[in-house]
């Protein structure tokens, strides 16, 4: 059994490596369906983990605003709840999507809770830190100033590694499966805005 097991996470271990797009893997949805990212080819992706009892949860109602603006021209967001920073994501995906819907009328595709650090790391998302890995905070305003110091108190070099250091990290995904840029939670959806309307 254990031979199998090992067998199986070095399998995961050379997909992730050898995958070249997001649509190399398979996710689960709020139902426990099998998902592949293939499906959404030819789109502009925007992949975030989430929580909803977090300081940045009201980005809810910003990045529903952005979906409703483009999603007619090919932008997709797909949200991935995750209760790793601070337990802020605690209850079932049925629990954090109808608070959701309830509170920010999303619209946007959520997906099953997953982890996005550690051994127990989607594919998914080391493969999203391997093509982009931690930028920095912005610490010329307060939100970055009080990230980066909270970070720096649990590990001095914190921003030296491309882990996810918080919930609102977000991958802009081109049209052809390609990551072309990593936001921090402190970074602002205009930013993000700008980057979409030049891609």
């Amino acid at each position: 059994m254990r031979k199998v097991l090992f067998c199986l996470m070095a399998m995961m271990g050379v997909l992730t490596v050898s995958a070249q797009s997001v649509y190399d893997f398979t996710v689960k949805d709020d139902t426990g369906k099998d998902v592949s990212l293939a499906e959404y080819k030819g789109k502009v992706l925007l992949i975030v983990n989430t929580a909803t009892r977090c300081g940045f949860t009201p980005q809810y109602k910003e990045l529903e605003v952005l979906y409703e603006k483009y999603a007619k021209d090919g932008f997709e967001i797909l949200d991935f709840p995750c209760n790793q920073f601070g337990e802020q994501a605690p209850g079932s995906i049925q629990e954090i999507h109808s608070f959701c819907t309830a509170n920010f009328d999303i619209q946007f595709p959520q997906f099953d809770k997953i982890e996005v650090n550690g051994a127990n790391e989607h594919p998914l998302y080391t493969f999203l830190k391997a093509q982009k890995g931690f930028g920095g905070f912005d610490t010329s305003n307060q939100q970055g100033k009080f990230m980066d110091e909270m970070m720096r108190k649990q590990d001095a070099d914190y921003d030296k590694k491309s882990d996810i250091k918080w919930n609102f990290t977000k991958f802009l995904i081109s049209r052809d499966g390609r990551v072309l840029k990593r936001y921090e939670p402190t970074e602002k959806i205009s930013d993000i805005e700008a980057d979409l309307l030049m891609e």
